[in-house]
Order: C-alpha cells, then structure tokens, then sequence
C-alpha cells in the first residue's frame, strides 16, 4: 500500500471512530486494508456508503463492518467463520485482529475474486471457501467467533454447534420485519442473546451460484 491508499485509509478509520467507538486494534485494521481493491467504485471506495457488487451483492458501509467486527468482541479469539465473503472486505479487516479467517461465499465468481485479493494483499492467513454458507465449515470447527455478513430469519443449529463453547456468533436477524444486529453467546447448552441496532443487509439465500 502506497503512502496516499495509507493517508486514505487513515482518514476514513479517523471518520469512523468519530460516529461509532473502535479499539486501537480495530482503528489499525482499517488503516491497513485498502478498500479501493476491495470495489469496483474506485472513486467512492473511502466513503461510509455501502457500495454495490456484482449479482446484486454488497460490500457494506465501512460502519457496518465496524459495528459488526466490535460485536464480536475478538480479544482472545484465535478462529472466524464468516458466512457471506462477498467481496472479501470484512474477512480482510478481521484477518488483521484475529489469528485464523475461514469466509464462505455461495456465488462462484465472488469467492474466486476474493481469494485472488487476498493473495494479491498477501493476506496469508483468510481461507476461502465456495459453498453455502449455512452449511459452515465442519474441518476447522469449532470456532471461537462466527459472523453473518447477510441477515437471517434464524440461525442454523448445524452452525451452532460449529461455535465453540465460550464463543460468540454475530449476525443480523430479522424481527418483526426489521434487521437487526444480533449476538449469541453460547455458554454450553445456553444461549444469550442481545438485539444491539438496527442495520441493513442482503439476505441469506440457499445454494450455491457457479459461474
């Protein structure tokens, strides 16, 4: 990254931290990963907006992606899941904070684009995957975080218990028609959940899209 995507970066984590608060780690994480490469609207890549993608997906506001990742709470989580990679953006923010990122993506030609972004950032550590997402990633579990980066009506039990004991899954799920950021804590059979505030996302769709 030269020095100007730095300064860019820099400024629009600055803009960040003066709408939502941001840890010291979460502030650096946006000063490392040029969003620019992330969208195909160059001109707009700095801004708080969320901006389209092929096959009407998203790469969501840097806001979002913000609220979303302190959600989390990530201090002492080794592994993520993210269900939803889109155009790779949050899995790169995270791999930044968080040892080990394994993202799923549904639609093909996102999933290759992201991987390709990741090895051209030499963001070693983000394993991607083509597949339906709801179905998680059996190999690695369990995972001391999982996030949804498109909302769901519910969550499926087969993810659930890819969530390690201790962890904490974030996800915006729908009530009384409005999404909401959503976490569960799971605490051996138990789940605590907290509705935090209203966002809005893509939906979770079934299947895969191959190119």
């Amino acid at each position: 990254m030269n020095a100007f995507e730095q300064k860019r970066c820099q400024a629009m984590a600055e803009e960040i931290s003066t709408k939502t608060f941001i840890n010291e780690e979460l502030f650096n994480a946006f000063s490392q990963v040029p969003r620019e490469i992330f969208s195909p609207l160059k001109a707009h890549a700095y801004r708080l907006d969320a901006l389209p993608l092929t096959n009407s997906q998203w790469i969501s506001s840097p806001l979002t992606v913000a609220k979303m990742t302190m959600a989390l709470q990530c201090k002492n989580a080794d592994s993520v899941l993210e269900i939803g990679c889109g155009s790779g953006y949050q899995a790169a923010i995270l791999s930044r904070i968080i040892r080990r990122v394994f993202t799923i993506e549904r639609i093909e030609k996102l999933a290759k684009k992201a991987a390709d972004t990741f090895r051209e950032l030499g963001f070693l550590n983000i394993n991607v995957r083509f597949d339906d997402g709801q179905n998680g990633w059996k190999n690695y579990a369990p995972y001391d975080r999982i996030l949804f980066s498109a909302y769901a009506t519910s969550i499926p039990e087969i993810l659930l218990d890819q969530l390690s004991d201790g962890g904490i899954l974030v996800a915006p799920i729908l009530h009384n028609g409005k999404q909401f950021i959503t976490r569960l804590s799971k605490n051996g059979t138990n789940l605590q959940k907290e509705i935090l505030e209203e966002c809005c996302f893509v939906p979770v769709v079934d299947g895969k899209e191959q190119l």
